[in-house]
């Protein structure tokens, strides 16, 4: 009678010790789910806040965009992808479209632009051109190559980036080709306004 007083004793003295190991497993599977968070978040991908009028219509001022840092990391980047990099003599990051790779040779001339002798097809900005077109006005302002950058091939480990808003964008025609060291990723996806979510086309 007594062994199985004891018996009941232990077994009530060992129930309270379940709930416990139970909120401490819960606690350390959180903290685990939220190193891995931070863990993507920081050396993944990042967020960029876009600011600025540059790559209208497509970017606008306000808008969050989700920029992947590991893919330039196994490939360089390609002709049309959005990018955002540091630019040191401004003390900020950029975001731009790559629009002429190491090797070619760019050539921007009104609202015609050419890799290679080819004119570039670019749809994503092709309705503000025709609007311009409409009203007998050019979309672009700025020709490359010019005086402050006449060399119009792009040197290796650069890219040659522009704007969307070819006359209101401050570009590497401008500030010249960038250096792919200081590529901080490629932009995937504009995550905020809720309204404007939306995967970027490259």
């Amino acid at each position: 009678m007594q062994q199985e007083q004891s018996e009941t004793l232990e077994s009530s003295a060992q129930n309270p010790r379940k709930p416990k190991n139970e909120v401490l497993e819960w606690v350390k599977a959180i903290a685990i789910a939220l190193v891995l968070v931070f863990l993507i978040r920081w050396l993944l991908f990042k967020p960029f806040i876009v600011d600025g009028p540059s790559m209208q219509p497509n970017f606008h001022t306000g808008e969050r965009v989700i920029v992947n840092e590991i893919l330039y990391d196994i490939r360089s980047p390609q002709r049309g992808e959005v990018i955002v990099f540091h630019v040191p003599s401004e003390g900020r990051d950029f975001i731009k479209r790559v629009i002429g790779v190491a090797g070619d040779t760019v050539k921007v001339e009104g609202d015609v632009v050419t890799v290679n002798g080819e004119v570039v097809n670019e749809t994503y900005i092709q309705d503000a051109i025709d609007a311009k077109h409409s009203i007998n006005a050019l979309y672009n302002n700025k020709d490359f190559p010019n005086e402050e950058f006449p060399d119009g091939t792009v040197p290796e480990g650069h890219v040659f980036v522009m704007g969307d808003n070819r006359s209101d964008s401050t570009d590497s025609r401008m500030i010249g080709y960038v250096p792919l060291d200081d590529i901080v990723g490629r932009a995937d996806l504009i995550f905020w306004p809720l309204k404007d979510i939306t995967l970027i086309n490259h």
